[in-house]
């Protein structure tokens, strides 16, 4: 299972590379998903009613996981830990981190400077 960022996602609404490949060729394969955060970064970050069209399409093609109590738990751990190395990251990276370890799913992003802070958190590599 593929989880998709926020970030990649834009890629892909915007058809900026290497983002946009990664992102159509999991959909093409009916692999990918999103959290729940993600979700609501992008609603958010719609500015008018073309893009948010364009966002709204996208998010109903995506199976949206949601952030429940074992996805809580994870996250929680994986709280406690980073402010214990001193190294923490923001909560809503945070939650994600959690659904997608409580999913058994494999990060797709481009923010792995947050997302490689987190121990055993799968993350995809995305081809030039």
């Amino acid at each position: 299972m593929i989880v998709a960022d926020s970030d990649v996602l834009i890629d892909y609404l915007r058809r900026r590379q290497p983002g946009a490949a990664a992102v159509a060729e999991a959909l093409r394969r009916g692999q990918l998903h999103t959290t729940i955060l993600n979700c609501f970064e992008l609603l958010a970050g719609a500015q008018s009613s073309q893009p948010e069209e364009s966002v709204l399409a996208l998010l109903e093609s995506l199976s949206i996981l949601p952030l429940d109590f074992e996805a809580a738990r994870k996250a929680a751990e994986i709280s406690r830990e980073l402010d214990r190395l001193g190294v923490g990251i923001g909560m809503g990276d945070i939650l994600i981190a959690g659904i997608v370890l409580a999913q058994g799913g494999t990060l797709l992003t481009r923010n792995r400077r947050h997302f490689e802070r987190i121990p055993g958190l799968p993350l995809a590599e995305l081809q030039p």
